[in-house]
């Protein structure tokens, strides 16, 4: 895995602002800690930092291709392409000569082969930047669900573009500015798809290519969810979701370093841990090493995933450690703010991000790949809200749905006009009207079955992807490749298709996942409830943030203060005083968030704009 940026200007010559492309680059140290490059041409400058996973002495990036002693395109990639030495293989049949081992130079040599559609031949996990020399074009391509960023910035004469937004923010034609719209995607969480929220800046969505040429940006799908008829009866459903989650994990454990899993003893990570123990062991390679997190301190250590973590590794024959972190560690500032720096974004989970980062960061000094489970609650039905007829019949995400729209409300630090002056609600709801737009619908579907395919898509499309950003910028702060084989194409495309009744045949969360994996694993890990990722439960830790509420209230100078309401923000504060332990629990989330965007506003001097 790595960090991309780049930089193409049609009436201007990036080689004659070097430095400017390596400042960019540079930002992306974190993404690619083992080596760096460049590449110019006229119009264009390509960055790219590594994490070498493939080919450790052969795929040095940018990487660039030629025919007759001249360049004809130039690749900068992140990503994963699984099964990429079948695809070597097709192009040596057609003729191409390969110099190294690696999987970036077969998607350069896809395209030189197959051009636009070479897309379609790779399965995994990537964006990229392929400049077409010939053409002096620039295509900007995410892979299909999104596991791995790629921003774009359009300019006058061109466009920036970057794994994150900071590689983009590092060049001065791009300002950290917020917008009416980017406050609302921040305040509703709608996480609308190619939003990015800065001004003037946009996500390249997942499942789509921009295209860059001189006085054109274009942005056009190539891969989207389709609606088909599922044929298979329940036994051949479950024997073939088996069999394509067995593949999708064996294939993904092929890596020239050290690889793990990450593992909480619940059904998605137990059944990525069991299957990824018997690929190593079929290829004799040595026993699976997987990490769960445990917090240390009051309030923790009954709920924590350790002690099922270490029984299902000793079922699946795989070594196993526990992290252990502490609220001294989680209030680290140091911490708090490679998080904030690394998310480039308010938005996350507070405690959540930092222990995450802080498990990535200690799995790290042991590996550099690790296999997860995320995807499996948005393929297979996990969440309550599932489940939750009111939840999934719901004119709005499921996951806002509050069941009581009219329940009284305590104190808000922000602006309690800021709902209604920026329209929140109208917006949330355009979002989700869009959203129900672009849902495939199979003819002759029952209306029960068309509503729970609209609530899966729902979650695969909007929800999914604020776990996977989540998962990528914490992994990647400290050079963690994280890879996710519930999100395999072929296997995604066929779970989705499958009827809700056969999902969830017993009225269990992911009753299909479980069937499919009930050979392979015990029945302690079949029937445990699912569990959300821990959060720490350290007083200390609480008394921490009430201490740096505190210091934000009193600096009237703060620049979060634009947001806020001073009379309500007074209030919410004593609330938040007089709150006994347990009950700080529930405040804690939202005056976390309120330090957070504050910490986000000063970092990246945000400016405000209408």
């Amino acid at each position: 895995m790595c960090g991309i940026t780049g930089w193409v200007a049609y009436e201007q010559d990036p080689t004659a602002h070097r430095s400017t492309v390596e400042a960019m680059t540079a930002t992306m140290v974190c993404r690619g800690p083992d080596a760096g490059g460049v590449f110019h041409d006229r119009h264009v400058a390509l960055g790219h930092r590594r994490l070498a996973v493939i080919d450790p002495a052969g795929g040095t990036q940018p990487m660039t291709a030629g025919e007759d002693g001249r360049i004809t395109a130039a690749l900068s990639y992140s990503g994963e392409i699984y099964g990429f030495a079948r695809l070597r293989e097709q192009l040596r049949s057609a003729g191409h000569r390969f110099r190294t081992l690696s999987d970036t130079e077969v998607v350069l040599r896809a395209y030189l082969e197959w051009g636009d559609a070479f897309v379609h031949r790779l399965n995994g996990m990537f964006a990229l930047a392929l400049w077409d020399v010939r053409r002096q074009e620039l295509l900007l391509v995410r892979d299909r669900l999104g596991v791995k960023p790629l921003y774009y910035y359009p300019t006058v004469d061109g466009v920036l573009f970057g794994s994150e937004p900071k590689a983009i923010l590092a060049h001065p034609q791009a300002r950290a500015r917020l917008g009416s719209d980017g406050l609302r995607e921040l305040m509703t969480w709608a996480n609308t798809p190619g939003h990015a929220i800065f001004d003037g800046m946009f996500q390249v969505r997942p499942g789509h290519v921009v295209r860059v040429s001189r006085g054109k940006l274009t942005e056009t799908p190539y891969w989207r969810l389709e609606a088909r008829p599922h044929e298979d009866d329940f036994d051949t459903t479950v024997d073939r979701v088996r069999e394509l989650l067995r593949a999708a994990v064996a294939g993904q454990t092929v890596a020239d370093v050290p690889l793990c899993s990450l593992l909480s003893g619940g059904l998605d990570s137990s059944s990525v841990a069991a299957f990824a123990a018997q690929a190593l062991r079929a290829r004799g390679e040595p026993p699976l090493h997987c990490f769960s997190v445990a917090f240390a301190g009051p309030g923790s250590g009954p709920g924590d995933d350790a002690a099922h973590a270490a029984k299902l590794a000793d079922h699946v024959g795989a070594a196993h450690e526990s992290i252990t972190l502490d609220a001294t560690l989680l209030s680290d500032p140091a911490a708090r703010a490679a998080v904030l720096r690394a998310r480039d974004l308010p938005q996350g989970l507070a405690d959540m991000d930092t222990s995450l980062y802080l498990l990535f960061k200690a799995i790290r000094q042991r590996s550099t790949v690790a296999l997860s489970g995320e995807g499996a609650d948005e393929l297979f039905g996990g969440y309550p809200w599932f489940h939750d007829e009111n939840a999934t019949r719901a004119r709005t995400f499921p996951w806002m749905h509050t069941g009581d729209a009219g329940a009284p409300r305590g104190p808000s630090f922000l602006d309690p006009a800021l709902p209604e002056r920026l329209k929140f609600e109208e917006y949330r709801a355009d979002r989700y009207s869009e959203a129900l737009a672009d849902v495939p619908v199979l003819p002759g579907e029952g209306e029960d079955e068309r509503r729970m395919r609209t609530v899966g898509h729902l979650f695969l499309t909007r929800f999914l992807p604020m776990l996977l950003d989540r998962k990528d910028r914490m992994s990647m702060a400290v050079g963690l490749e994280v890879r996710v084989p519930f999100l395999d194409q072929d296997l995604v495309e066929y779970v989705f298709n499958v009827p809700w009744s056969m999902k969830a045949f017993d009225g269990r969360e992911k009753s299909l996942l479980r069937a499919a994996v009930a050979a392979d694993l015990p029945q302690s890990v079949l029937t445990r409830r699912k569990e959300p990722y821990p959060a720490i439960a350290d007083p200390d830790y609480d008394q921490m943030l009430k201490s740096r509420l505190a210091e934000l209230m009193a600096d009237t100078a703060a620049p979060v203060r634009a947001l806020m309401d001073e009379r309500s923000a007074a209030e919410a504060h004593a609330a938040v005083r007089r709150a006994a332990p347990g009950e700080l629990r529930f405040l804690r989330m939202g005056f976390e968030s309120l330090i957070r965007i504050d910490d986000w506003m000063r970092d990246y001097r945000v400016e405000l704009v209408e």
